[in-house]
């Protein structure tokens, strides 16, 4: 470990002093190419002394990569660099021919001009051709040889959430995204073409103007019990209203050139810069309400016997009125509004934003408050040879009582599970004054110990679990244009978080939690990132020969670091300090944990294009992991190739085909898995009592990264001016699964951590375009279809190890507590029960003499997987002159899930299902009759995963995800101060078309690769209704 600091230290040393040098070197007489920089390429067979320059872009402000500028009736000309920007030099009186790739070809005179800025219409409805790559690398869509899909942020800020993530569900084929069930901020799962590693981490990479953003503080894991600590994520703090665009990098092929964090799929986020021109001031607002979606059908006829929690009673003389939802549940609320500015002249452009996002869940006493503040300056200097670009972003989030699922500390059970006989209002008052004590106490009558029961409105007022977190953020970069087909970059960002997380448990709250006097926890999270990176671009035509090359080093440190406590009180009731917690009791706890990961690389790539029809991509990328550290692997190297060629521009195609490409690739990508104590010399326990525990598993010399290697074939095609189809294959086989096999006793271990297995995934992509206008309405649509096949194809067989007399074999692994069984033939996702009724000779419920029925434990189940067999989302948009409409329907078809959340309502009495019984005498037993139905409950309804198999649902769902109608007023109206003032209604999933499960599949109480597929009282999905406004002066 001593070597492997002692050589990062000396590397970054190396990147500052280089990114330094960059500064102070002489400036050549030419621009050239480099990342996000403006600049002019090599202009080819020059003539007269008139200098041309200017810009061409497409209808939206894309500038347009490799477009042709040349000279009429000559062979004079140049191209367009990566900002669209061009330059020449002609004869005063020449005309200039403008053409590219699927767009209609401009003429125009000099007439003695300097300068032309011209926008190119297309002639089908294409892409976007420029889109942004591995590094924040702009290239031409049509030399990619991989899937890159590209979201304006328009699509993120039509129908605004407290994380901007959710918005993208629908949207973007080959990526699956699961909502927290936490509610409003919460961590969102984002898995792209399947889950690859079984012990590794299969969410995606998240990057931000180029540089890898490391998604701490965050995440959700409640457990089954809800013991797990819930909250947002790194990501979540982004303000939409600062992002430019996104692309989505969905396979290793794509997002080689970063390495191991993006053997999972990227998604480069590309944030606003100021532009030239006047002062822009935008103001946007959006307020929504929300109730919950999808809810567990309940009984009110039936009540409880008194004292008893369990509403298996007579029937009510009058049915009870209590609905959980809208006697507990309350109509949540976000409000989101953001101010941003925009300044700049042709050297020096500054966009600032500022933001508030202020939420309310729809459980009492859940709020999320967060407040943004961005500032961003570009200058270029030096007759623009050199281009500074600074940033800093600072974020004050706050957050109180997020609930995912679980028993403890989740109001939603007793409030789901409230005696029918009982009275709810009475309960709303939930403490009161103890006269023996001197201080309110909780007040719940109902006395029943399962559960962890509590008052709902106590559980939510006073077992609080409040966050509090400040975020510092700051980028520089600087690049160079040493000549006109060169240039240097260098880039740097660090990312600090500090956030304190507390519990707050209230006298009187269930024993279980704290005793007499309450208990306090408290956690103090610093977490932290630097990265920087020094890249050499080279973008240069030679005839009918191009080539686009990157030369980079990159050095990235991130780790985090935990600090905390916790007990019972002794001293003082409900004063939550360290001095007030007992240091006598058994649970007082320190509480601390640091993880620190370095990572050293250096990556090339080279973009080798032919007559601007046929490209050829080369990748390689080597990386030093302090996670290899003494292992026999301590360095890996991984590559790609790719060719694309756009058959259009080769052969004469009918009129009816205006563009066709074609694109495979090949790539490998290495991914440490993220566990300590697997190579020798790595502490794997904290100190116990001033000395190392030592481990009883031995440590793994022969550790690799996991290896992904991945095929991928593509086409991409427009047709009739109107209609654009994108289809892609891939294959990816990910091996060095990570395992632990047994040793024997005599070899002074129990177990020994190896490497085998192999997991496959394989699919195809597809996504539909159309546009159209008729009759001054124009209609957008995009139709996304995804199909992942997820397999385990290899386990562990016949390893030999030198301390195992005989070869290991591991033909499964047991994962969520039994609930996942991974096995050859299998994957990731599959789900199994293993307790049924008892059954006879003939495969009939056995019921005994005395009429009772009984439980047996059998060979696992299988009930399915919890993965759709493909999903799909339409989205669509109409303009007709002021007025707008779009919507978005997302539907996933096949897979599983669970509910223990039913079982329990069945077992307590609570259910429609339950009455349902109970009016017809009983649940029916084939061939045994009718039995009772308590009897059966309380049997089979434990909410135990074992018993999964009596409570598994179809995971198809069919929904309207978001509707949108607008009106933008005519700037007329205000004298033309106030421009694009648009007013919005919308609604996030107002409408649940089709879906046979009790709770809502796409809910997701875990971020992690497993604890998915099911329900153990998870908050319900929300629906909601706005408005927005938005204008610019």
């Amino acid at each position: 470990m001593k070597n492997f600091k002692e050589s990062t230290q000396k590397h970054l040393y190396f990147s500052v002093a280089f990114a330094c040098s960059m500064a102070f070197m002489p400036m050549s007489a030419n621009a050239g190419t480099s990342i996000g920089q403006e600049t002019s390429v090599q202009a080819v067979q020059q003539s007269g002394n008139h200098k041309v320059t200017g810009k061409v872009v497409d209808a939206s402000g894309e500038p347009l990569i490799g477009a042709s500028v040349m000279v009429e009736g000559t062979t004079e000309g140049t191209v367009t660099d990566i900002d669209g920007n061009f330059m020449l030099n002609t004869k005063p009186t020449a005309k200039l021919v403008f053409s590219y790739v699927g767009y209609t070809s401009q003429t125009i005179a000099v007439n003695g001009k300097q300068t032309f800025n011209v926008t190119l219409k297309e002639e089908a409805n294409a892409m976007n051709e420029v889109v942004v790559t591995a590094l924040g690398i702009k290239r031409a869509e049509k030399a990619l040889s991989y899937n890159v899909q590209k979201l304006a942020s328009e699509e993120l800020t039509r129908n605004k959430d407290a994380n901007f993530v959710n918005s993208l569900n629908g949207k973007i084929a080959g990526v699956s995204i699961s909502k927290s069930a936490s509610g409003v901020g919460g961590a969102t799962r984002v898995i792209m073409r399947g889950a690859k590693s079984i012990e590794g981490d299969n969410n995606v990479l998240y990057v931000i103007d180029g540089i890898p953003l490391f998604n701490f503080s965050g995440g959700t894991d409640s457990g089954i019990m809800g013991e797990g600590r819930v909250s947002s994520e790194g990501i979540a703090d982004l303000n939409p209203e600062d992002i430019e665009s996104i692309n989505v990098l969905a396979g290793p092929s794509a997002a080689a050139l970063y390495g191991s964090n993006a053997a999972n799929g990227a998604i480069l986020i590309t944030t606003k810069k100021g532009k030239e021109g006047r002062v822009e001031i935008a103001f946007s607002t959006s307020a929504d309400f929300s109730s919950p979606l999808l809810m567990p059908k309940f009984q009110n006829k039936y009540g409880n016997k008194q004292g008893s929690y369990e509403s298996w009673g007579e029937k009510l003389d009058k049915p009870s009125s209590y609905d959980p939802k809208k006697d507990f549940f309350r109509t949540g609320t976000n409000f989101i509004n953001a101010l941003t500015i925009n300044a700049g002249n042709e050297i020096n452009q500054t966009f600032a934003s500022v933001a508030a996002t202020n939420s309310r869940g729809i459980v009492p006493n859940n709020t999320y408050d967060r407040y943004n503040f961005t500032v961003r300056n570009t200058t270029r200097m030096f007759n623009k040879k050199v281009q500074l670009d600074l940033g800093a972003s600072y974020i004050k989030q706050k957050d109180n009582n997020m609930v995912s699922q679980g028993e403890y500390w989740n109001p939603i059970v007793a409030a789901y599970l409230f005696p029918r006989g009982e009275s709810f209002e009475a309960i709303k008052t939930f403490e009161r004054y103890n006269n023996v004590r001197n201080f309110p106490t909780q007040y719940w009558p109902i006395l029943d110990s399962r559960f962890a029961n509590q008052n709902p409105y106590w559980t939510a007022y006073r077992n609080l679990a409040p966050d509090d977190k400040d975020r510092f953020m700051f980028n520089a970069g600087l690049t160079y244009n040493i000549c006109d087909w060169l240039s240097v970059a260098a880039r740097v960002r660090l990312d600090q978080t500090f956030m304190t997380s507390e519990r707050k448990i209230y006298a009187s709250s269930y024993d279980y939690f704290a005793k007499a006097n309450g208990a306090y926890d408290y956690y103090d999270y610093k977490d932290h990132q630097t990265y920087i990176d020094a890249i050499a671009n080279i973008n240069k035509h030679f005839g009918d020969f191009s080539i686009a090359a990157n030369l980079g080093y990159s050095y990235s440190d991130y780790g985090s670091l935990t600090r905390g406590y916790g007990g019972n009180l002794v001293l003082v009731p409900n004063k939550f300090s360290l001095n007030n917690i007992d240091p006598s009791d058994s649970k007082v706890r320190e509480k601390g944990g640091e993880s620190n990961v370095r990572n050293v690389a250096a990556f090339a790539s080279a973009e080798l294009g032919w007559k601007s029809m046929l490209y050829l991509t080369l990748t390689g990328r080597n990386d030093w992991n302090s996670r290899l550290v003494n292992s026999s692997e301590e360095s890996f190297f991984y590559p790609s190739v790719g060719l694309s060629g756009i058959i259009s521009e080769m052969v004469k195609l009918p009129s009816c085909i205006s563009y066709l490409k074609v694109r495979g690739s090949y790539t490998e990508v290495g991914s440490p898995v993220s566990r300590s104590g697997m190579t020798p010399g790595t502490i794997t326990t904290p100190l116990v009592g001033g000395s190392l525990k030592s481990t009883d598993i031995y440590p793994f010399t022969d550790y690799k990264a996991e290896r992904t290697k991945s095929y991928e074939l593509g086409l991409t095609a427009r047709f009739w001016q109107k209609l654009s189809f994108d289809f892609t294959w891939y294959k990816s086989n990910t091996y060095n699964q990570t395992f632990i096999g047994e040793l024997p006793e005599s070899s002074g271990y129990k177990a020994v951590y190896l490497q085998a297995g192999n997991v496959e995934n394989r699919g195809i992509e597809m996504s539909l375009g159309y546009t159209d206008n008729f009759g001054g309405l124009q209609w957008n649509s995009s139709l996304v279809y995804s199909k992942n096949v997820n397999e385990i194809k290899e386990m562990v067989k016949d390893y030999h190890h030198p301390l195992s007399p005989k070869p290991i074999n591991i033909p499964e692994v047991s994962k969520d507590k039994g609930r996942v069984l991974l096995k050859v033939g299998g994957s990731i996702n599959d789900i199994y029960a293993r307790k049924v009724l008892a059954k006879d000779n003939q495969g009939f419920v056995n019921v005994s003499p005395s009429g009772g029925i009984n439980l047996e434990t059998v060979d696992p189940i299988y009930l399915g997987k919890t993965t759709p067999d493909f999903t799909m989302g339409w989205n669509n948009t109409f303009t007709y002159k002021n007025f707008g409409l779009s919507f978005l329907i997302n539907a996933r078809f096949g897979g599983v899930v669970t509910s223990s959340t039913q079982a329990l309502l069945d077992r307590f009495g609570v259910s429609k299902a339950s009455a349902d019984a109970r009016d017809a005498g009983g649940v029916m037993l084939p061939n045994q009759g009718l039995y009772d139905a308590k009897k059966y409950y309380t049997l089979v309804a434990t909410g135990e995963t074992d018993l999964a198999g009596y409570y598994c649902y179809s995971a198809t769902n069919v929904r309207l995800q978001e509707l949108t109608l607008s009106y933008k007023f005519n700037p007329r109206w205000f004298n033309n101060v106030v421009r694009d003032l648009t007013l919005s209604f919308v609604a996030t999933n107002p409408w649940m078309i089709y879906c046979k499960a009790p709770f809502d599949p796409e809910l997701t109480s875990s971020t992690g690769t497993y604890g998915q597929g099911n329900d153990y009282f998870m908050q319900p999905s929300l629906k909601s209704y706005g408005f927005s406004l938005k204008f610019k002066f």
